[in-house]
């Protein structure tokens, strides 16, 4: 750890060295405007972690490109942004031990959320806010094994919603997301949003969610 880094992350005495000192693999970090579900528009420090136990067809992360940091280092990147609010994403970010980064976050006043698919129980206390995008359409031998939650987001590729029947309970917020392929036409997304706002329309209390980051032309 280096002097340098000590300084720019505001250690304080009560910071472990082996919390510091825990390695990640990191994707990328950076301080955007959330573009999905209830908290559309406000800003976030995403932190996103490299590798996944899934393979979506339209995930647009390259999760095997990454740098291993350690969480001092994490720190002191996002500290340099003003946002408060911190999302996990990836790749699968709860394939982490995030607990060292809790620590460091919660103690310095950020609020920590998630966005997972779900395959791996998330420990109590650990985040502020879950949001749950299970995949289980496209691979319905996979367990959804974190059932509770705030938020619960699923990418619609023409699947029975009956499918989330016994999931939707656990969660306050439910929505609906057409599944935006980068690969496709700008018709054959147009289409496949027409369809997910007429499925929205009848199967209350469903509510679409838009990526709306990507009109925008922002990460």
């Amino acid at each position: 750890m280096t002097d340098e880094a000590c300084e720019l992350s505001g250690i304080h005495p009560v910071d472990s060295a082996s919390d510091l000192g825990t390695m990640y693999k990191i994707v990328e970090i950076f301080h955007s405007v959330q573009g999905e579900g209830i908290h559309s528009g406000i800003p976030h420090v995403f932190i996103r972690f490299g590798k996944c136990n899934l393979q979506c067809e339209w995930c647009d992360t390259d999760f095997e490109t990454f740098e291993e940091m350690a969480a001092v280092e994490i720190l002191g990147e996002v500290m340099n942004y003003p946002s408060k609010r911190i999302i996990f994403t990836g790749g699968e970010p709860m394939l982490n031990d995030l607990w060292p980064l809790h620590r460091l976050f919660k103690a310095r006043g950020y609020q920590l959320s998630c966005e997972s698919n779900g395959t791996i129980e998330i420990p109590e206390g650990l985040l502020d806010w879950i949001c749950i995008s299970p995949k289980d359409q496209m691979y319905p031998g996979v367990k959804i094994r974190q059932r509770q939650g705030d938020e619960l987001k699923c990418v619609y590729v023409g699947q029975d919603l009956a499918l989330y029947d016994d999931l939707k309970s656990g969660f306050n917020h439910h929505f609906l997301q057409p599944c935006y392929m980068d690969a496709e036409s700008v018709e054959w997304n147009g289409k496949n949003f027409a369809l997910t706002e007429s499925v929205v329309k009848q199967s209350p209390p469903w509510r679409l969610s838009l990526q709306t980051h990507k009109w925008m032309g922002v990460d």
